[in-house]
């Protein structure tokens, strides 16, 4: 049985490094306003076992007009976990509270082999594609709730 709840930001890093930091030291898997009250972390509990997390963080990208917004990070899925609608649970969490709490605009920074996943969940992409210093290629991508 899958549950999602809200988790310390520590908690992520079990899945934060193995998937989007793998040969990096723990500590790159601290971001900045991790421990903000304003910052909500998420775990997707497999038979009591984490396996999926996303990061939701408030904070505006002046690139959108809308007032509140919240930016996803830190998405991330076991590989042992993938392809089986775990990250897809994890963004519609979000989405449903966000709009629970007034915000009209979902935005993050996609890794190049996730727009595809995104798109498939009504994300856009906006711009041309950027790097991320020792992260890689991204594209910013949002969704207005």
């Amino acid at each position: 049985m899958n549950l999602i709840k809200e988790i310390p930001s520590k908690e992520t890093y079990i899945v934060r490094q193995p998937v989007l930091r793998k040969g990096k030291p723990i500590e790159s898997c601290v971001f900045d306003g991790d421990d903000l009250e304003t910052t909500h972390h998420f775990g997707l509990f497999t038979d009591e076992s984490l396996v999926g997390i996303i990061s939701l963080f408030t904070k505006i990208n002046t690139t959108f007009a809308e007032k509140n917004q919240a930016q996803i990070r830190g998405m991330a899925v076991l590989d042992t976990h993938q392809k089986k609608g775990i990250g897809e649970a994890l963004v519609k969490h979000c989405e449903a509270y966000c709009v629970e709490n007034q915000v009209n605009l979902i935005w993050f920074n996609a890794r190049t082999a996730a727009v595809g996943f995104y798109k498939k969940m009504n994300y856009q992409t906006e711009g041309e594609a950027f790097e991320i210093t020792d992260v890689g290629e991204h594209y910013l991508m949002y969704k207005p709730l």
